[in-house]
């Protein structure tokens, strides 16, 4: 592989890395990545729910408009403001899963990265790119030609 077609040494493994530990961290990364996405659909049930929750207040000044009064009480006194779970709203979940889960997993996958493989990410993917793109054809590149000479 000639060097203008080489991956950035960030994406290249480190000295003496073998290949089960590339598996490992690779896992770990891919680990991540499925809570981050369970992370934003957290994020979106919070925003959902808070969208919710004005819509009903909306729903409860329409009702007393429309002369409801006591159906637009209930709404107001039972629903609007309502805890989702026993006393928490959605922000108060989505604090305690980054607290208790999403952190903790996070800084163990930047430790587990620093320890074994000089901090670099990807390596796994990085190797995987490498295998099966087609070496010397256009749209299959290491890296944008851009970023090539800043890697030196």
């Amino acid at each position: 592989m000639n060097d203008d077609d080489a991956p950035l040494e960030r994406y290249r493994r480190p000295d003496g890395l073998d290949d089960a530990t590339v598996e490992a961290l690779g896992k770990l990364s891919e680990a991540l990545e499925v809570i981050e996405h369970a992370r934003g659909h957290l994020y979106a049930f919070h925003r959902l729910t808070g969208k919710a929750d004005f819509a009903l207040g909306d729903a409860a000044a329409l009702l007393r408009q429309a002369g409801h009064h006591e159906l637009a009480e209930q709404v107001e006194q039972e629903l609007v403001g309502r805890n989702v779970i026993e006393g928490r709203w959605t922000f108060q979940i989505v604090d305690e899963y980054d607290e208790t889960y999403y952190g903790p997993c996070k800084e163990l996958e930047r430790q587990a990265r620093e320890k074994l493989a000089d901090g670099r990410k990807h390596l796994f993917e990085a190797e995987m790119k490498e295998d099966r793109r087609t070496h010397g054809l256009k749209h299959h590149e290491a890296t944008p030609p851009s970023l090539r000479d800043l890697d030196s």
